[in-house]
């Protein structure tokens, strides 16, 4: 019996583990760049989001991850965390985003009226 009980501890172990580098990897993967934290936000390195491969929703775009889908609404631009079915409302693209990423521009390509 006490096997029984150290393997199911191993086995929560073990995926708590897998479902914290999960997310991680997924949150890590949504804004590639780096630096550029100050006004006029020029200084930072990697490639911007590319807008139109994110998957087309009705409200905006979303980037599905291992574990957790990043959800950008099209008109507000309030960027949402999806997991296990349950979104999660964080906090609207901030300057940075707006200057490095240039989402207005691409959601107004992608046929949204963005109001951020």
């Amino acid at each position: 019996m006490n096997w029984v009980i150290k393997l199911f501890a191993a086995i929560g172990v073990v995926l708590t583990v897998v479902l914290v580098i999960g997310v991680a990897l997924d949150i890590r993967a949504f804004d590639p760049t780096s630096g550029g934290y100050e006004p006029p936000y020029t200084a930072f390195t990697g490639e911007p989001i590319d807008w139109e491969n994110l998957d087309l929703t009705q409200t905006g775009v979303v980037k599905r991850g291992y574990v957790v889908n990043v959800h950008v609404n099209g008109a507000t631009g309030m960027i949402s965390f999806e997991i296990f079915g349950q979104m999660i409302d964080y906090r609207p693209l901030s300057d940075r985003a707006l200057a490095v990423h240039q989402p207005r521009e691409a959601f107004i390509r992608l046929g949204f009226d963005p109001e951020f």
